[in-house]
Parts: structure tokens; C-alpha cells; sequence
């Protein structure tokens, strides 16, 4: 059995120690960030799962290609009912939204 690598740490602990715990500025900022970021990873594998373009895609829900791209590459955030419009009528499915505490 190999011995642990000491210097290695979590995920959870490198942000604790490079950004603060929960609850702190810089944290909340960080967090936000990559929930954006999430959001615009998840949508594009689900565009591309459905074999549609940004275009296609745009077609569907009423907006442009320029938005999508942007929501994608997390240049703009997007407005959870603009989301749940993208994932119901342009992808066919279904937004869940959790709350945890």
C-alpha cells in the first residue's frame, strides 16, 4: 500500500485556506463564480447531448446565438427563469432547482 501524499489536500480545504471559510466575502465571490460556471458547462453538455448548435438552440427559446455563447462561457449570467426556459423549451427538459442548509 503506497503512503499518503502529505502535501495533498481537498478541494474543500484549499478553498478554506486560499479564500476563507463559508460565509466570508472572497468565499461567497468564489462560490458564486463557479455556480455560474457550472451552470454554463451543464448547459452546453446538454446542447451538445441533444446534437443542437447555439444557433438551433437560440431558435428555440426565443433569443440569440451571441446569449447562449455568453451564458456558456460564463462572459453573462443568466436569470432562473430564462434558464428554466432554455431547459424546457430549447432542450426538453426539465430544471431542478435544490436548496440545501
Amino acid at each position: 500500500m503506497k503512503p499518503k501524499n502529505k502535501n495533498l489536500i481537498s478541494h474543500e480545504e484549499f478553498k478554506e485556506l486560499n479564500y476563507g471559510k463559508r460565509g466570508t466575502k472572497k468565499r461567497d465571490e468564489l462560490e458564486a463564480g463557479s455556480d455560474n460556471f457550472l451552470i454554463g458547462v451543464m448547459l452546453q453538455q446538454a446542447r451538445l447531448e441533444k446534437g443542437l448548435t447555439q444557433e438551433q438552440l437560440a431558435e428555440k427559446v426565443g433569443t440569440t446565438k451571441s446569449y447562449i455563447s455568453k451564458i456558456e462561457n460564463n462572459i453573462k449570467e443568466v436569470r432562473i427563469s430564462t434558464l428554466q426556459k432554455i431547459v424546457e423549451l430549447g432542450l426538453g427538459g426539465q430544471l431542478q432547482l435544490l436548496i440545501k442548509l
